[in-house]
């Protein structure tokens, strides 16, 4: 509690905080949108580089129940074929981000963010399969992933796209990308206290106390999932991630 108080959060930024948390469990039992959403708010309540370390322990939380309720439909090969380019991409992340300022990172990362956005957006436009079941692919994917995941816990559109391309039917590719989140996150996890020093164990008894927005939202997302139209959806948390990542520049 006194990392809380200390945080000096408005009313305005406390609910945008418990919404994110709410949003971080709706991420990982099928609304992965949302995961996006989440990470330029943090930032601009945080700041971009502090951000990271409090949504990670957030993000693994809640990757618990997304492992656990689709684990059976994970495509374990695609991870295996991923790991060696995600573990060189997370690595290339932590050096970037431990030799640039705060200003810098911040550009950084509503860079990565609006990137990814618009690969999103291109494949939703063009519809393209250029993504082809070879390891040259993977291993780009992978360690964009990487490197993304790690500079701003960003990689959700570059992965998600990759697991589409390989034409996964729905579960598996929730099932997939909760393994391979999972497996990442809590990779970071020593990089972030050790490295970066932005995971602290008040930063931790603050992530506790979100735990019950986080469960709530992941129970939400695996009820809202089977019903919710796809398209809107998706243009809808395109268009504000668009507007929350500008918001960082500024």
């Amino acid at each position: 509690m006194e990392f809380f108080n200390t945080l000096h959060l408005t009313s305005e930024n406390l609910a945008w905080v418990l919404f994110c948390a709410f949003c971080i469990g709706m991420s990982k039992t099928g609304l992965a949108g949302a995961g996006m959403l989440v990470v330029p708010i943090m930032a601009s309540v945080f700041g971009a580089k502090e951000s990271t370390g409090i949504v990670l322990p957030m993000l693994v939380m809640a990757d618990i129940f997304g492992v656990s309720y689709y684990n059976r439909h994970a495509e374990i090969g695609y991870l295996i074929k991923l790991a060696p380019s995600t573990i060189l991409g997370v690595v290339v992340g932590i050096w970037v981000g431990d030799v640039i300022d705060g200003d810098q990172f911040t550009v950084l990362l509503a860079t990565v963010i609006l990137f990814g956005v618009g690969i999103t957006i291109w494949q939703e436009v063009t519809r393209s399969k250029v993504i082809v079941h070879n390891l040259f692919f993977a291993s780009i994917a992978g360690f964009l992933g990487g490197f993304t995941t790690m500079i701003g816990n960003a990689a959700g559109p570059v992965m998600s796209i990759y697991f589409l391309s390989m034409g996964l039917p729905k579960n598996n590719f929730i099932g997939t990308s909760a393994w391979f989140f999972f497996l990442v996150n809590v990779f970071k996890v020593p990089f972030h206290i050790t490295i970066w020093n932005t995971i602290t164990w008040d930063t931790f008894k603050f992530n506790l106390l979100m735990l019950p927005l986080i469960i709530v939202g992941a129970f939400v997302g695996i009820k809202i999932v089977k019903l919710i139209p796809e398209k809107p959806y998706r243009i809808f948390i395109l268009v504000t991630i668009v507007l929350a990542s500008l918001k960082l520049f500024f």
